[in-house]
């Protein structure tokens, strides 16, 4: 088999070394395919069908013709949910109103506003350090709230574009910067900030999807724009979660972040400028994840394996959902002492391998499964939930008033803890509710904290299971997990895979993975787990490190690896992953449960060719397995 062959052509001595794949921000990381970068891929089947309404499934596309006469109540369609695999028109799937959606689409609009102005001031050598601290961390915080099930209320969206049109007046001050593209650079919402109907009718008239698509006049062209604008959002909320931990910003990241808004900016229908744009977004994050990876190891120290309990502890509780590991040591703090336990829930659920919080023993295990789940889960819960950051879903009656959110999170009509995370309302309403009456036994558990820290020491016996014969193939199954009843392909796919293969998994997908009675406890023949839990989508640089570790240990690429990526995607922070993947050369992934609706057939045809990114068989699992299984 090709791991055999690769195996028996390098030393099995080499190990691997932990620090020299690591990235740390500002530099870069090489790509994965030697020779040719990802830069370098063939436009043609580019700008050939303007115009064409149909995808290569049979379904609808919008067009720069259509989008002319179409006028729905609202149009997203940056997530895989998105109705009918073409666009929300009425409501969103994740609920999200059309007033809610124009409101996005103008804070976007102000945050390419601010970006030019950013990007003229750095070529002018401003020297108002304030400023652009102001402007760095309002750009992260407002593409960020745009994520979707990050922000629904209308209030704090329009307090966002209140301080963008304040950043960008300050510039404007300034008297001396000349940014590109004045007419969005000068975009006046002076006038309209005392009133949510005006801005919702400027974002939907003058700068909703339709409108800018029509305005751009080359469906390709707009695909890419849309594919870096939506990574882009995905990376600046990976920004902002590193500088929760960090407390400031690596400037190389941010001029660059505030370029490619600018770009993005253009209705220039610039096909090489556009891709270029959209690969350079997964270069930045790439950078991004690095230095988050960096920031919660020497914050809150190197994850460990450690195992979770996951049924309830007799006591007062509060929950955490959502990803901010910061937020989660001030509650715990706060805790201490009080007797309120507290457990995490989703993509906190990483939060018990850091010796910096787990060495509080009132953190006493992980509540639930996915966000998808939370109607259900948060409403059983017996004490009040805490929502760090994304994901949220607009709230049951049954537990919205001791729903409490944070940061760049937003739901009109619950409490949300501001800066200061001061967690006295929710610590004083856990002590006034019953909490778990008793401690459940015997109890479960799960084990997390398999960080690349953790993996790369086993290179020797991984190493010697393929000599052996007791693995043939290393197969990543993470992303973003959803409701959709196709969805449950990743977790077949994961358990009829052979007994042989070493399954990686992170992000809240990983949820279909960890929690199969068929999985739970499974073992190599050597005794390594067949499941490792590298984290949450915030640690997919561990995976990033461990492939390109591989690679250089067993002396080929990343593509010659017997490693098969299948990705469940759904949100923007996905779209920057999957960005870091093909910026670093990566091929043969399979993404799904569907492709992205604002990917046009050709911009597909062209990232099939160049990368052999695929749809999943979500009809037949069992024929990709097969396939994954001969390394295609």
């Amino acid at each position: 088999m090709l791991l055999n062959r690769v195996v028996q052509r390098s030393a099995s001595s080499r190990l691997f070394s932990s620090s020299s794949a690591v990235v740390r921000s500002g530099r870069r990381v090489a790509t994965a395919s030697r020779g040719a970068t990802a830069r370098t891929m063939s436009l043609g089947a580019l700008g050939t069908t303007a115009g064409k309404s149909f995808d290569s499934n049979g379904k609808r596309f919008l067009s720069s013709e259509s989008s002319l006469h179409i006028k729905p109540d609202m149009f997203c369609r940056q997530c895989e949910q998105t109705q009918d695999h073409y666009a929300c028109t009425t409501v969103g799937v994740c609920g999200k109103t059309a007033e809610t959606s124009a409101l996005q689409d103008v804070l976007i609009q102000m945050v390419k506003s601010v970006s030019l102005w950013c990007v003229a001031a750095r070529e002018a050598n401003v020297s108002d350090k304030a400023l652009m601290h102001d402007a760095n961390l309002w750009t992260l915080q407002a593409a960020f709230s745009t994520l979707t099930n990050v922000n629904f209320s209308d209030e704090s969206i329009a307090d966002y574009i209140a301080k963008g049109v304040e950043i960008q007046k300050k510039f404007q001050e300034l008297g001396n910067l000349q940014p590109k593209e004045p007419d969005v650079a000068n975009l006046d919402l002076s006038g309209m900030l005392s009133s949510l109907a005006d801005l919702e009718e400027f974002g939907y008239t003058s700068v909703s999807v339709p409108v800018r698509q029509s305005n751009m006049g080359n469906d390709d062209c707009f695909s890419l724009n849309e594919i870096g604008t939506y990574g882009l959002k995905g990376a600046c909320a990976y920004a902002a979660h590193s500088y929760q931990l960090l407390g400031e910003f690596d400037e190389e990241i941010m001029k660059d972040i505030h370029e490619v808004w600018a770009k993005l900016a253009s209705n220039e229908a610039d096909m090489e400028g556009l891709l270029a744009n959209a690969l350079r977004v997964g270069d930045i994050n790439t950078r991004v994840l690095a230095m988050l990876d960096g920031a919660h190891a020497d914050k809150l120290g190197v994850p460990e394996p450690t195992e979770v309990r996951t049924t309830a502890t007799e006591g007062k509780a509060i929950l955490v959902s959502g990803h901010d590991m910061v937020d989660l040591e001030h509650l715990l703090k706060q805790t201490e002492g009080t007797g309120v336990n507290v457990y995490t829930h989703g993509e906190m659920l990483p939060a018990h391998s850091y010796p910096a919080l787990k060495k509080y023993p009132h953190l006493v295990g992980n509540y639930g499964t996915a966000w998808q789940n939370q109607k259900f889960e948060f409403a059983g819960f017996p004490g009040p939930v805490i929502v760090t950051t994304n994901c949220i879903q607009e709230p049951r009656r049954a537990y919205k008033k001791r729903l409490y959110t944070m940061n760049e999170v937003g739901v009109s009509g619950v409490q949300h803890i501001g800066s200061d995370r001061d967690f006295s309302p929710v610590i004083e309403q856990a002590l006034s509710m019953k909490g778990f009456p008793r401690t459940v036994e015997p109890a479960g558990y799960t084990t997390v904290g398999f960080n690349h820290r953790v993996v790369l020491p086993l290179a020797a016996q991984v190493i010697e299971a393929v000599q052996q014969g007791a693995l043939s193939r290393i197969v990543l199954i993470g992303g973003c997990d959803g409701s959709q009843w196709d969805r449950n392909y990743f977790t077949d796919v994961a358990e009829n895979l052979p007994d042989d293969t070493l399954i990686l998994t992170l992000g809240c997908a990983k949820n279909r993975v960890i929690h199969s009675e068929k999985l739970l406890g499974a073992k190599l023949a050597n005794g390594l787990p067949r499941v490792l839990d590298m984290g949450q989508c915030n640690d997919s640089y561990s995976a990033v490190v461990v492939a390109l570790e591989l690679a250089k240990a067993l002396d080929c690429s990343v593509n010659d690896l017997p490693l098969s990526l299948v990705l469940s995607h759904l949100e923007q922070k996905a779209a920057a992953v999957l960005l870091t993947l093909l910026n670093l050369g990566v091929k043969n992934i399979r993404l799904g449960p569907s492709l992205p609706a604002y990917v046009t057939p050709n911009v597909l045809k062209v990232l099939s060719d160049n990368y052999n990114l695929m749809p999943v068989n979500s009809e037949n699992y069992n024929d990709d397995i097969v396939a994954i299984m001969e390394g295609k």
